[in-house]
Order: structure tokens, then sequence, then C-alpha cells
């Protein structure tokens, strides 16, 4: 088990006033030991304390035989068969005097039996110390991070070039994973999202048979997932010389976005930062159009906890990992949005894309 991973944790747990910890979601259980495996029905589990003895941080892996072999991913390893019932195995294990914090991946079916079985004095949701520990990324995951986002640019390029009259969504679409694959990504961070013309006014419009006419605004939404890290990027485009009203719109979104990503640095507020942007696309007359948050933390999953957005009032911090993605949605007209990931660093943020922003008219 990653030590000072689970140090991380513990010490949000200890914010909740907890002490345990029982870890379900497999992703943060791979963050966690570096162990991976999807348990579909079967149960799968890290308890995570501090050993009363020394105060080192300690992990109980609780997993099925049929899974692949775990030995080593934690300080114990509990593994039982499809007769056995986990259950009792977990409550022996938990300290029954103190509350016991669960994730959101815990289900029910296994959540109310633990309870029966008195597997600690309270209970408590504790997903937020898992979820700031992974959103502070190390210099690795940044790493890792940054390559998938020159994948994405890279993918781009290649969805700019398949635009032409005729073309449809889905078509575009389509052929995006295997793009990514000769990349070196392994696949989608989430459904691709390809909208021509009036459909981009829907901002998460699904790719459907809608064919590209001369003159149509192309918006695309992708993100990949390499060595598990994912990407997301979004891109306007034209295909014939833009209107004054299209440039208007496009304008707006995009200074918009670069205001928002010049502001970011450690100590600026997310609702801050969302404020910065919308100010820009409300001075633009376009106010009532921006209708979403400005971004999300991304990492692991391409939606990570922790919104840039009105509502959350807390500052950022060097090593999060978040999307600026205005836009600006006119029904039955067109849709614009610029979206770029950053990394908080110490005095400011680093864009880790560099797909051109400026308006680019596509020859089709």
């Amino acid at each position: 088990m990653d030590t000072s991973r689970a140090d991380a944790v513990l010490r949000g747990l200890a914010d909740l006033g907890l002490s345990q910890m029982l870890v379900c979601d497999p992703l943060s259980i791979w963050w966690l030991t570096g162990y991976h495996t999807e348990p579909f029905e079967r149960f799968l589990g890290l308890l995570v304390t501090r050993d009363p003895a020394s105060g080192a941080a300690r992990g109980t892996l609780f997993a099925n035989r049929l899974f692949p072999d775990p030995e080593g991913a934690a300080d114990e390893v509990v593994t039982f068969s499809d007769t056995d019932d986990p259950v009792p195995l977990v409550a022996s294990r938990v300290d029954a005097d103190a509350r016991l914090g669960v994730d959101k991946a815990l289900e029910a079916r296994w959540l109310l039996p633990l309870m029966e079985a008195g597997a600690g004095n309270g209970w408590a949701l504790a997903s937020r110390a898992v979820d700031e520990a992974r959103s502070i990324k190390s210099p690795r995951e940044q790493k890792l991070m940054r390559a998938a986002s020159l994948v994405n640019d890279e993918a781009m390029g290649w969805l700019a070039s398949q635009v032409r009259v005729g073309v449809s969504e889905r078509e575009i679409a389509e052929g995006l994973l295997a793009q990514y694959r000769r990349l070196g990504a392994e696949g989608h961070s989430f459904s691709p999202i390809v909208s021509f013309g009036a459909n981009a006014a829907d901002p998460h419009h699904e790719p459907d048979d809608t064919t590209l006419r001369p003159g149509d605004m192309v918006l695309f939404d992708v993100g990949c997932r390499r060595r598990r890290y994912c990407s997301d990027m979004t891109r306007t485009f034209f295909t014939a010389a833009p209107t004054r009203r299209q440039l208007t719109v496009y304008d707006a979104v995009r200074r918009a976005n670069e205001a928002a990503e010049a502001l970011v640095a450690p100590g600026v507020t997310f609702a801050h930062i969302d404020r910065c942007a919308r100010a820009v696309i409300e001075e633009a007359g376009f106010g009532p159009n921006f209708t979403h948050r400005l971004g999300h933390q991304i990492g692991l999953v391409d939606h990570e906890p922790g919104d840039v957005s009105a509502t959350h009032d807390e500052p950022v911090r060097p090593g999060q990992c978040f999307s600026i993605e205005p836009g600006v949605y006119l029904p039955g007209e067109m849709g614009v949005r610029i979206e770029d990931l950053v990394i908080v660093t110490k005095d400011g943020c680093e864009v880790i894309n560099s797909y051109p922003k400026s308006p680019l008219v596509l020859d089709v």
C-alpha cells in the first residue's frame, strides 16, 4: 500500500472525526494499493486504519479468490470464496468501538449487513477523505495527465481533418477510438461529443446521423484514457468564413476561457474563477446562454468531485487538475465551447492543452 497516499486519506478522516474507513471504489483501491480488479457483484474492500502500536497507516484488503492475486497489495490480505460471507470477515477487523467511514461505492447490500453485524459503533459517508487526497496530483500523476492531454491534442487535429461536407457526426465519432489507440491511449475517457451546426446548442449532444452542411460550425468535446489517466478538451471550428455574430460569440467564449486560466493560482477560489469567466460572457450579452458550471476536476475519471462553480468556495491548491470550459448555447442557431485542462502550480497554473484556440476555418 502507498503509505503517503494512505496518510493523506487518514488526515482527511481525522478532519471528519474518524479513524477508520472502508474503501470500495476499485479505482481508489488501485490508487492506494496498486491492485486493480473490477468486482462486479462480488465484494471488494480496503480497510484503512492506523496501527495502534506504531501509528503507521495500515491497510487490510478483502478480495475474492477468483480475483487476480492481491498478494502484497496491503499489510493484510483476506481472501474468501463465493460460498463465504465476507461481512463477518470485515466486521472482525473493524474497531467496533469507533465509527466507520465508508465511501459512496459501498452498495446497500453490503452496507446494511455490516451495520447489522456491528462493524463500528456508528457510520459516516467519508468519500471526501479519499476525494480530497486524490485531488492533489503527484508529480508522476501530473506527468501522466500531460501525456494524456498530448494525445488529445493530436487527436483533435485528426478530428478536424475528418470534417467534410456530407460526413455524419456518428462517422467521425466512431472513428476516434481507433485513432486514440494508434496514438497510444487505451480508449475514451467519456463518450465523444461531435456536434454540427445547431446541434452544438445542446452542451451534451450525442453524435447522430446529422451530416455536415456548408457553413456549419463544428464542436468536438473529446477525451482519452492513457495509462489510467484521463484527458478532456473542447474546440469549436468554422467551415466557412464566420459571420460577425458567430465571431462575436466565439470571441466571448475564448476570452472567458483565457481570463479564467490567467486567474488560476493557489488561494483563488473555484467560485471566483467561475465568476471571472461568467463576467466576460455576461458583458458580451450572452450570460443566460452560459448554462453550466465552468469546469470539473479530472484524474482517474473524467469528472472527479470538486467542481469549478459559483457554489464551490474552497481555494484551489497546487497539484489540482481541472477543466476551464465556458460556453454559449443559442438554441436553433449555434453552440460554442472552448475547454482546456489546467494543473495548479505554486504561483499560477499550467495549461496542458496546446491545440490552437484562435478561430480556425476548416477546408471542407
